[in-house]
């Protein structure tokens, strides 16, 4: 017998078939843009960083990724991230709406991942939170787990360089929060702007194809 919560995802579930990519370095408050611009949509957050600082907790490592444990730190972010693969692969075999949180400096890898997701049924998308550097390097030092000044400075120059592609690759579907310090309300339309692709009908082909199947063997049943 199937659990309530199995019984409420799947092709009835509001929010199947859509795939919001995060992109932003460290310290650029994916997070927090995430926690007020997506909350009651259901979407399944796919992080490695959730259960690499749970491990990390776990072998008494330091949360400041110091040099001198890198070697111990290895085999612990590569189990958070098998773990992370696994999670994603069942989530992904129910069409499930996903929240695909990255930093964005490896623009060949989340485009594959994009295109794969299509060739399931997907509509894609993308949030690209920006900041100014210098608010990237003072949130990251504020942050519990830190990494170092200069891999601030790499990353946040690699993803700003991915900007326009990423633009071009997700076309309509790209969202830009400009997250710097301000007073200015930022978090309302954004988070109007992405109900509006979270709630809307699947436009992929393919996903139409999977939720008419979806639909036909429910009947059969």
């Amino acid at each position: 017998m199937k659990t309530f919560n199995e019984l409420q995802e799947g092709v009835y579930d509001p929010n199947i078939l859509k795939a919001f990519f995060l992109a932003g370095g460290p310290g650029s408050g994916k997070s927090y843009v995430v926690s007020r611009t997506t909350g009651g949509l259901g979407l399944k957050i796919v992080n490695s960083d959730d259960a690499f600082e749970k491990f990390l907790k776990d072998a008494n490592l330091s949360l400041k990724m110091p040099d001198e444990e890198e070697s111990a730190r290895e085999p612990v972010r590569a189990r958070a991230k098998k773990i992370t693969k696994k999670q994603q692969s069942n989530y992904v075999e129910g069409r499930l709406g996903l929240i695909i949180d990255g930093t964005g400096k490896d623009y060949e890898k989340i485009s594959k991942q994009a295109r794969d997701l299509q060739q399931l049924g997907y509509d894609i998308h993308m949030v690209f939170v920006n900041t100014s550097l210098d608010t990237a390097l003072e949130r990251n030092k504020n942050r519990p787990r830190s990494v170092p000044e200069s891999l601030v400075i790499k990353s946040w120059k690699e993803v700003q360089a991915n900007i326009g592609k990423f633009s071009q690759l997700f076309k309509r579907n790209f969202v830009v929060v400009d997250n710097n310090d301000t007073e200015e309300d930022i978090m309302t339309p954004v988070y109007k702007q992405i109900m509006s692709l979270a709630k809307a009908k699947v436009t992929n082909h393919l996903g139409k194809k999977w939720i008419a199947n979806e639909l036909a063997k429910k009947k059969r049943r």
